[in-house]
Parts: C-alpha cells; structure tokens; sequence
C-alpha cells in the first residue's frame, strides 16, 4: 500500500538577482520597491524589500491551470479561462443552489467541479449565501534576509526619434521620458505549507468526494505547480528584468500522520537545527517515525526532492 502524506512544510532561502518583481507604486517618473519591516537576528526591527506571498501563489494557481489542461483534470467554466473569481463566476454552478442548499451539497459541487478551487480555495457568494473553501496551500511572504539583500535605483531615458512633434497637451506615452526602476537582489526567506489530506475532503461532511485515484492526481498537479512556480517565476519588468534565479537550499518537512509539518522562518539563522529539533521532538510522541525531514541544497535537489514525493499518495483522514 503506497504510504500517505498528510502535509508538506517548506522553509528555504531563495537567492535572486537582479529582478523587480516586488515593484508596488510609481509616483512622477520613479518607481518603488515593495517594503516590509522585520526583526533581525538582533532582534531590532529593519527595513528589506519583499515579494508578496499573493504574488507566489498566483504564479502557483497559473501553473496548476497549465498542468490541468494538460493532464486534463476538471476545471469549472471560470477556471477553464483562469477567471479570478474562479467558480464564483460558473453561472452553472452559481444557478445549482439556494439559501437553503446545505453547505455539505455546496462543497460537493466544488469539489467534484474543479481542481483549482479545490486546492487553491474560494468564496462563493451567490444566493445570499456564503461558503468558503480554504485553501489546501498557504504561502508566506518571500522576505529579503536582512543581511542579504539590497536595492537600487537605475536611470532609465526611453529617447523619441523626433520629440519635437510631441504633442504635450495629450496624455500619451510618447516623446523622451525619464524615469527611475529599482532593481533588487539577495536571499529571500521563503515559507510554503501544504495540507495535502485535504485535497477532496468536504469539510461539512468530512467525507471526500473523490475517488483516491483522482485524488492522488490532483495531489501530483499540486507538487508539480510548486516546483514549477520556483522554475519560473512571474512578476513586474520580466521582459527587460527577468530575474536571475541562481540558488534555493533549505527543508522540506513531511507529515506522515495529524501531527503537523513543522517549519521555522530562514529569517531565523538557526531554522535548519530549529526544524531537526522540532522533528525529533515530534516523533518522540508515537512510537512510530510520523514526520520526516528532506534537505535539500540545490535548485536540482530541490527538484529531486519534489519528485520523489509523488512517489506517495494524500493522507486520508479516517472518521471514528
């Protein structure tokens, strides 16, 4: 029996270079990088530049599109055309309930509808009735280690050939502009957490309302959007500032029961030690091995790592 897999945590340091991803604003002719404040190792607050966890899982949901396509997995109407508001836009499904609809019918028609909205999660609203699915994978903010990250600011002249027919009365992107980009690299801290025993679980029943075959590939769509988002990321100024992605080294935790994957920020110094020490402590509470720990050092390891884990199936939460 292939051994199941109830949740995946991913705590790793993303080294980019060179990129804009994380542009937030313009204001005149300059443009700004996306900020947040931390705690250093200190435990002083500073100032690094971040991408948005938004921003990574979009990519993700993009990728899951493409593979669903694909492998030809079910996709709703609003889904099939990558609508942001997912199936919450299907007037099929929309018109499938009232008010009165049970949650559990609800959540039936989802699931068995669509594979994005039921790993990537929505909020349908229709009917005077709301009902929310959490998404199965969660993405925190990729934040520039403090030390390890640095930003810019270029001088940018796009020259007209001849400006002086430049109407200036007209609000047109034409003539000779000036303007500042940023540009930014270092390490970023990145942490991803997946609960894979939910892929097809109604959470008003608590039953699944898929078979574990279509289950096991959607669980394998899922892995393959995660490698892919670090293969290929998306973001501002990628035609002329296509980041140069040249490292990804951290730990991939996998739960094997309930207990949940552990993950430690790599704003923390000590994350990999911390996570060691966390897992040990974890599996001293069954006298079985429940949680598991696959380093890895490299982009290929990375890749390697992933790989291996479509050797296994989703967990399967079992009612008593």
């Amino acid at each position: 029996m292939m051994k199941e897999i109830f949740s995946i945590s991913i705590s790793g340091e993303l080294s980019l270079d060179l990129h804009a991803l994380n542009n937030e604003r313009s204001e005149g002719n300059q443009t700004f990088t996306r900020k947040v404040t931390v705690l250093d190792q200190e435990g002083e607050l500073t100032t690094v530049n971040a991408i948005s966890g938004d921003m990574f899982k979009h990519i993700q949901a993009k990728h899951l599109h493409s593979i669903s396509l694909e492998e030809g997995l079910h996709l709703c109407n609003g889904c099939l055309n990558f609508d942001s508001n997912r199936i919450a836009s299907d007037k099929e499904f929309t018109s499938s309930y009232k008010k009165e609809t049970p949650d559990e019918e609800v959540y039936r028609s989802i699931i068995h509808k669509c594979v994005i909205d039921d790993i990537e999660g929505m909020m349908a609203t229709a009917n005077n009735k709301n009902v929310a699915r959490k998404s199965v994978i969660e993405f925190g903010w990729v934040v520039g280690k403090p030390e390890k990250t640095y930003t810019n600011n270029y001088f940018h002249l796009k020259k007209a050939t001849n400006a002086s027919i430049v109407d200036e009365n007209k609000a047109e992107n034409s003539g000779q502009n000036i303007f500042y980009r940023p540009l930014n690299t270092g390490v970023y801290a990145t942490v991803i957490h997946m609960e894979t025993s939910r892929i097809g679980l109604n959470e008003a029943s608590l039953n699944y309302n898929i078979d574990q075959k279509e289950r096991k590939k959607r669980y394998n769509a899922l892995l393959k959007s995660v490698l892919y988002t670090f293969l290929k990321t998306e973001g501002a100024m990628r035609a002329s500032q296509a980041p140069h992605l040249h490292d990804f080294k951290g730990m991939i935790t996998v739960s094997f029961s309930t207990l949940p994957a552990p993950s430690v920020s790599p704003l923390n110094g000590d994350y990999k030690q911390e996570i060691v020490n966390i897992t040990r402590n974890l599996n001293e509470l069954s006298t079985e091995k429940q949680v598991e720990i696959l380093p890895f050092e490299s982009i290929s390891d990375f890749t390697k790592k992933i790989r291996d884990l479509m050797e296994y199936a989703p967990g399967t939460i079992i009612r008593k």
